[in-house]
């Protein structure tokens, strides 16, 4: 105000919340979006049904896909959200964790700002806390080698164990480290995943069980001509990218033909053009020609003459997975193509699933890139085993590719909590507040875990801390029997890479939205109307 006359720097319609209140806002819709997700932690969580506007309907208890599929406006919930999306992208399960973790913390930080604890040194607390705890982690955790497989079939089983596909678990992580196992490769002394080469295709119907891996590639293409063979056995599979068809000039070309004929010959001469590519393929000794452009109609006649079963505009990421599976060389032209560029698999076949006719190429000697079909009652359940072996996958890479595991069900969390409350006590002053309120944060896991199988949290949280007060460091709660138990012994593990990500995308997410002390949102303008009234005003007059 000047001389009583109001400045305005803002918009008109601009809201604005400043200090406390902003910090509090921001809070309170940040562990709305903790709270949402929270009850589906663990084995004995629930699902969530999430409808769109549409009306399509996704069924699931994985944290990131609840999140995604929720249409979020605050702001400070949008930063949840990407802490979980984070969380996926890095590592691919632990997403829940991670924003229930977020939550926990953001809850003790309101608790010392309300003590008028600054939330810059509530910050440093936790940043500090966060180093801590992964030092800790890092000190309990244990080797594991792509060799041990029973030990990665754990941790899979373990991510597996809180999905509607639980009951399959063990078949599922069978499949996710014979998967993995087949397309690792070792860099420098390190083992990488390459994800693109584990193809996963989805069709409702049959059971989960009849999920099944593929030593080579499903295409979703059908053979081009009926009169071909529904199935080739020891196949040498031709790849091209090119077109079985008369080119066709760049500029337009007329043809005069004086002599009738010539009409015959000029078809004649096309013809023959055609024939002379399904020779050149036949030639080379290909049974099997797969191809990512055209086919065409009487070249599909003569392929069928010849028995080669072959299938047309196939996509370019399936014709490269196809390539590694068989040991193929995509050829760009027909002349180049030869016996040395063929592919091999034990089988070729066209099989019908559900409507659709499907090229299932199977049997390949030492694929480098596989696939795995998953089966299912109704499309909701098969959407969700495929997000359950998405996660399955990420957890065995993550271990391969690490190194290392630690153990679930809470241990963890509980004992960087110990070990951060006696750490606390020595570095003193106020960040010892934080220090410790990071410590009661990481109890929310075994917390929620016990929430979520209908046991008495305060009961089982003092039991865990007594046992790790002792120096049980892998003791965490069986939410099948309620009793606090070492977890490594009954084979609840997990990668080392989901609690450390967890630990750093919550505290940097809990740090940033602490440190907003302004909130200013800008009112959204409003599109002008066109000239002349709306569409649907003609401008017409009455008689």
């Amino acid at each position: 105000m000047i001389g009583g006359q109001p400045i305005f720097i803002l918009k008109e319609g601009t809201k604005r919340e400043t200090g406390k209140d902003a910090i509090q806002g921001n809070i309170e819709a940040a562990k709305a979006i903790s709270a949402s997700v929270r009850t589906t932690l663990g084995p004995r969580g629930m699902d969530k049904m999430l409808v769109d506007s549409l009306g399509d309907i996704v069924i699931t208890n994985d944290g990131v896909t609840i999140l995604k599929e929720m249409d979020v406006e605050h702001p400070a919930a949008k930063m949840m959200v990407e802490v979980s999306k984070t969380q996926d992208s890095f590592v691919g399960d632990g997403t829940t964790t991670a924003v229930v973790i977020a939550g926990g913390l953001l809850s003790e930080a309101e608790t010392l700002i309300k003590q008028n604890v600054h939330p810059t040194v509530i910050s440093e607390g936790y940043r500090m806390a966060a180093a801590q705890a992964k030092k800790v982690l890092n000190d309990i955790a244990k080797p594991v080698k792509l060799e041990d497989k029973e030990l990665l079939k754990k941790m899979s089983m373990t991510a597996l164990s809180s999905k509607s596909a639980s009951g399959s678990k063990e078949k599922l992580a069978e499949i996710s480290y014979e998967a993995v196992k087949n397309v690792v490769e070792k860099v420098d002394n390190r083992y990488q995943v390459d994800f693109d080469n584990i193809q996963i295709v989805k069709k409702k119907g049959g059971d989960i069980d009849d999920t099944e891996l593929i030593y080579g590639i499903i295409v979703d293409k059908e053979k081009v001509h009926p009169g071909m063979p529904d199935y080739v056995k020891k196949a040498k599979i031709a790849l091209l990218n090119a077109a079985l068809e008369i080119k066709k000039p760049e500029f337009d070309t007329n043809i005069r033909i004086d002599d009738p004929s010539m009409i015959q010959k000029f078809l004649s001469q096309e013809e023959g053009i055609l024939k002379e590519m399904v020779q050149k393929v036949k030639k080379s000794g290909a049974n099997v020609l797969i191809t990512q452009k055209g086919i065409d109609d009487l070249a599909q006649h003569y392929l069928a003459k010849e028995g080669i079963y072959s299938v047309r505009r196939v996509k370019k990421s399936d014709i490269e997975k196809l390539a590694k599976a068989t040991g193929a060389s995509i050829a760009s032209s027909l002349e180049e193509l030869t016996s040395s560029d063929l592919g091999e698999a034990e089988l070729v076949e066209q099989r019908k699933i559900d409507d659709d006719y499907m090229t299932f190429v199977t049997g390949c000697k030492n694929p480098k890139a596989l696939s795995i079909f998953v089966r299912g009652g109704t499309e909701h359940v098969v959407d969700e085993i495929e997000r359950s072996i998405i996660d399955s996958i990420h957890v065995v890479v993550a271990a391969v590719e690490d190194g290392k595991y630690t153990s679930g069900g809470g241990s963890s969390a509980s004992e960087i909590a110990t070990k951060l409350q006696e750490y606390a006590r020595k570095v003193g002053g106020r960040q010892q507040l934080a220090i410790e309120k990071f410590a009661n944060a990481l109890e929310e896991i075994p917390r929620a875990l016990s929430e979520n199988a209908g046991l008495d949290p305060i009961d089982i949280l003092i039991k865990i801390r007594s046992k790790h007060a002792e120096g049980h460091k892998y003791h965490g709660i069986n939410v099948y029997n309620g009793e606090v138990e070492d977890m490594i012994k009954a084979g609840v593990i997990e990668p080392i890479r989901v609690g450390e990500q967890a630990i750093e995308s919550a505290t940097e997410a809990s740090v940033m939205i602490l440190r907003i002390d302004d909130v200013i949102a800008t009112k959204a303008s409003k599109t002008p109307s066109p000239p002349g009234g709306g569409a649907g005003d003609m401008g017409g007059s009455e008689d």
